[in-house]
């Protein structure tokens, strides 16, 4: 997981690991039966990284913090994200299970049945990864070396419009665009994503709401 988050995906070789730890590539196979099973050990430490929140409130309270700590993880660990796209075979390790477990659980609280639990699930876990990845500037380039276990949140910034950028354009022609310039480029990456997720939160309690009257 080390040589992943430091150097991604493609420095993670049986080869590689084994060097790190200071034996030969062959004494890797009493513990493992080849590098899928190593990949798979890897994609459930990350999930072990979880830390659950008090569930002792309301759904919705559970749901925000659970959401941000996914997201907590996910930019410790943003190479995982190209990991399970390329995984063919589900985790099977209960502890690594625990985290959708926990999800699937604070969405039943809200009153989904089973079906609609996953549906809402892929909504928030597809709106986590997204952010994530424009974050990390992994949204087109998903699977390639991308060193460094935090976002660095100079560089996402660095994309943004800047004044010389502004300078070209013209109010008549893209008056929308002109008038939100000064707001992407002052735009919270923590305050931008609890407004979508709240968004997205309280639109599933609405849900809820009308499902039941």
């Amino acid at each position: 997981m080390h040589i992943m988050d430091e150097e991604g995906l493609e420095a993670v070789s049986m080869r590689r690991v084994a060097r790190d730890v200071g034996v030969e590539a062959m004494s890797l196979y009493h513990y493992v039966r080849d590098k899928d099973d190593l990949l798979d050990g890897v994609c459930a430490m990350v999930m072990c990284d979880f830390r659950y929140p008090n569930e002792d409130r309301p759904w919705i309270e559970v749901a925000r913090d659970g959401a941000r700590e996914w997201r907590r993880v996910l930019r410790q660990h943003p190479n995982v994200i190209a990991l399970w796209a390329e995984r063919q075979r589900p985790m099977t390790e209960l502890e690594a299970l625990m985290p959708m477990e926990f999800a699937l659980r604070v969405i039943t609280r809200a009153g989904m049945d089973p079906r609609e639990g996953v549906l809402v699930f892929n909504v928030l876990g597809g709106y986590i990864m997204g952010v994530v990845m424009m974050e990390v500037g992994a949204m087109f380039s998903a699977g390639t070396s991308r060193g460094g276990k935090t976002v660095d949140l100079d560089a996402v910034h660095a994309k943004l419009p800047d004044e010389e950028f502004a300078r070209h354009l013209s109010a008549d022609q893209v008056p929308c665009l002109v008038a939100a310039l000064p707001h992407l480029a002052e735009c919270d990456p923590d305050e931008q994503f609890d407004f979508g997720l709240d968004l997205l939160l309280v639109g599933i309690q609405a849900r809820v709401v009308t499902s039941t009257s």
